[in-house]
């Protein structure tokens, strides 16, 4: 008989992975943050154009010529349904789901933690999100923070909200040679390119890193401060080079949303 059917999880992982859950749960019980849990699967998909939702069928009463169900690729937006009915401050740890992700730091089904503090702006997040992957981390002294734009300044010496497509392909051929100069990208897909190839790798080496005050361009569901430039009251948390958690202060505009 082969081994296929043997986990691919130790019994030591198992055990660490049980701990770490217990401890993000007694944080947020002493933090009075409920924990709640909603449906996997709903009727319509992520609007994301950057995600892509896997789907199920269901036959069955109230629907004999079966209906397509899909699977959640966060559970954001029936969280949210229970924000706006007056949950009070809320978080879940659940699976997710995404299609066409596969590889060294990605599958298709994962777990994901995810909460909601109504009356907290992204700074105040970002306070609780350090206190809660510390100690889980093993980290002592105080994770660094950097805004969007010092972080283009340190790793590449440009403007990010300044910079034009000219300036940002001249950047990537600097350091990545013609190759990556012949691609027709626009701004917004530069600053992506750059940021992904020649700078997340060196964040959050030694100590974990936030990265705040995005382009406007890039709030996804984040407020827009106004400004010369407008930015994103939005962050993303770092370690060894890997994005762990996205925040930002929600966007409640509808018109604007």
């Amino acid at each position: 008989m082969n081994g296929r059917w043997r986990p691919s999880a130790g019994l030591e992982v198992l055990r660490a992975r049980a701990e770490l859950l217990a401890r993000i749960r007694a944080f947020f019980q002493r933090a009075g943050v409920l924990e709640v849990e909603t449906p996997l699967a709903a009727a319509a998909a992520n609007p994301d154009p950057m995600l892509e939702s896997l789907a199920t069928r269901y036959t069955g009463p109230g629907a004999a010529a079966g209906r397509q169900l899909y699977l959640q690729t966060s559970p954001e937006f029936a969280m949210k349904r229970l924000l706006a009915a007056g949950s009070g401050p809320i978080f879940q740890i659940c699976k997710a789901f995404r299609d066409g992700e596969r590889g060294r730091l990605h599958n298709p089904e994962f777990s994901i933690l995810e909460w909601y503090r109504p009356g907290y702006d992204h700074a105040r997040l970002m306070d609780e999100v350090e206190a809660l992957t510390a100690p889980l981390l093993g980290i002592t002294e105080p994770f660094e923070r950097l805004s969007y734009g010092e972080l283009f300044q340190r790793h590449l010496g440009l403007d990010p909200h300044a910079a034009d497509t000219a300036r940002l392909r001249a950047c990537a051929q600097e350091r990545g040679g013609p190759g990556l100069a012949a691609l027709e990208l626009d701004a917004d897909a530069w600053l992506d390119l750059l940021l992904s190839e020649f700078i997340e790798p060196r964040l959050g080496r030694g100590r974990p890193c936030f990265v705040y005050d995005y382009p406007a361009s890039k709030a996804a569901l984040a407020r827009v401060r106004p400004g010369p430039p407008p930015l994103a009251s939005r962050f993303e948390l770092y370690a060894d080079g890997l994005e762990l958690a996205n925040g930002f202060h929600e966007l409640s505009d509808a018109p604007e949303q």
